[in-house]
């Protein structure tokens, strides 16, 4: 009696949550990284010769892909949300309103070009690809993260706050350039053309955005009355310490928004601020930032693990040399560049701003715009390539930052305690 694609499924998920449970602790201190894990521990179980092994073809299953790792997204974004002790402000939060206004619109700007000219890519595919990559990530961005929630608002360094609040915001502020791209195709699939402008400069970028932050400010400040302070007991929620409440949380704000056609991602993120400052010091915080990170992690390790069997059944295969440049032309040019020319005269210092500059981290995201826009739009480019860019690029970044992330932020901790 062979083996069946149930029997294996379950057993490899049995495992995978035991990893995610062990993993974190296992590889602390060390430059390793639990996406690193279960990405190779995906390439090499889709590598043996099962048979059994359901496949995620992202051109073929394009809408398992976008709401798999939609679900992974928004949760991290509410984790992130809470997790932040320092209290938003124009100071306050600076560098983050540096990366966010300048280093993610020129570092889209500056990836588009480059996919336009090293690729030889239409001008919408190129600007959907880069804003797909362009935002950093807070799915893979455990090890340059702030940790859990505290009650001191000084209680953060500089570079982790910075990577935190701008993967939490960039995720949302994105979204119009993807749909930039697939209005560009629909008016010239290979040229350039500006029918639709003006429609997407004040229905994509200026409503959909007031919305997104609207909403997410007024159902973060309605759950944050709720959980703290309503006079009915049995709405208090934060008396009963229950975690699966920030589950609640994050999918009311994502998926009113979206009803009301804004950005969720934006949403759940504010909201999840807003929740965090109806009552900062409160123990409630660490309970619904634990039980996000958990899920977080099985859907990263899902995710994960079945990047890496594309990978093993030949995902890169249409990646070109062309398209390969362009990865490590973001990681090693674009963004370390950008990052650390917008940060000039700003809060960090030295070591910290090359730190913020370097940790563009891409990922989960990546996946989610592609699958989204590939939905919306035809574009002049195949799918299978397009995937492979994207693939190749967050491959890169789970190898290269999950390498540096330990060194680096031990280094910044040693230095920051002198």
């Amino acid at each position: 009696m062979g083996w069946t694609g149930p029997d294996v499924v379950y057993a490899c998920a049995g495992v995978g949550a035991l990893c995610a449970a062990v993993l974190p602790t296992a590889l602390a201190k060390r430059p390793l990284s639990l996406p690193m894990v279960f990405l190779a521990t995906g390439f090499l179980v889709f590598s043996l010769p099962l048979g059994a092994l359901p496949t995620l073809d992202p051109v073929r299953n394009r809408g398992v892909v976008e709401h798999l790792t939609e679900a992974c997204v928004v949760v991290a974004l509410m984790g992130a949300g809470l997790a932040i002790n320092r209290p938003p402000g124009r100071r306050a939060w600076s560098t983050t309103w540096r990366l966010l206004g300048l280093a993610m619109p020129l570092t889209i700007g500056l990836t588009a070009l480059a996919a336009w000219w090293v690729v030889g890519w239409p001008p919408a595919v190129a600007l959907l690809v880069a804003a797909a990559l362009a935002p950093t990530d807070p799915v893979l961005a455990a090890e340059v993260r702030v940790g859990e929630p505290t009650g001191d608002p000084d209680d953060e360094d500089e570079v982790r706050f910075a990577l935190t609040s701008e993967a939490g915001l960039n995720d949302g502020l994105a979204f119009p350039f993807v749909l930039a791209a697939t209005v560009l195709t629909t008016a010239s699939a290979t040229g350039w053309s500006a029918d639709g402008l003006w429609h997407w400069v004040w229905s994509d970028i200026g409503v959909r955005g007031v919305m997104g932050v609207a909403v997410g400010l007024g159902v973060g400040r309605l759950l944050g009355w709720m959980f703290f302070q309503a006079s009915w007991k049995a709405l208090r929620l934060a008396e009963q310490r229950e975690g699966f409440v920030a589950l609640a949380a994050t999918f009311t704000a994502y998926g009113v928004t979206e009803l009301l056609h804004g950005y969720g991602f934006l949403a759940v993120f504010v909201a999840a601020c807003a929740i965090r400052n109806a009552e900062r010091g409160h123990r409630y915080h660490r309970v619904m930032h634990g039980f996000t990170d958990q899920v977080e992690r099985l859907l990263t390790a899902v995710i994960l693990f079945l990047v890496g069997g594309f990978i093993a059944d030949g995902g890169l295969a249409a990646l070109t040399w062309r398209g390969a440049l362009l990865g490590l032309a973001l990681f090693l040019l674009i963004r370390p560049a950008v990052g650390w020319a917008v940060q000039v005269r700003g809060k960090a210092a030295g070591k910290e701003r090359a730190a913020i500059a370097f940790f563009g981290i891409r990922g989960i995201g990546a996946f989610f715009y592609l699958a989204y826009a590939l939905g919306e739009a035809d574009f002049a480019a195949p799918a299978a390539e397009l995937w492979a860019v994207v693939t190749f690029t967050v491959l890169l970044s789970v190898l290269l930052h999950g390498v540096a992330a330990t060194p680096v932020t031990t280094r910044i901790d040693r230095s920051a305690a002198y």
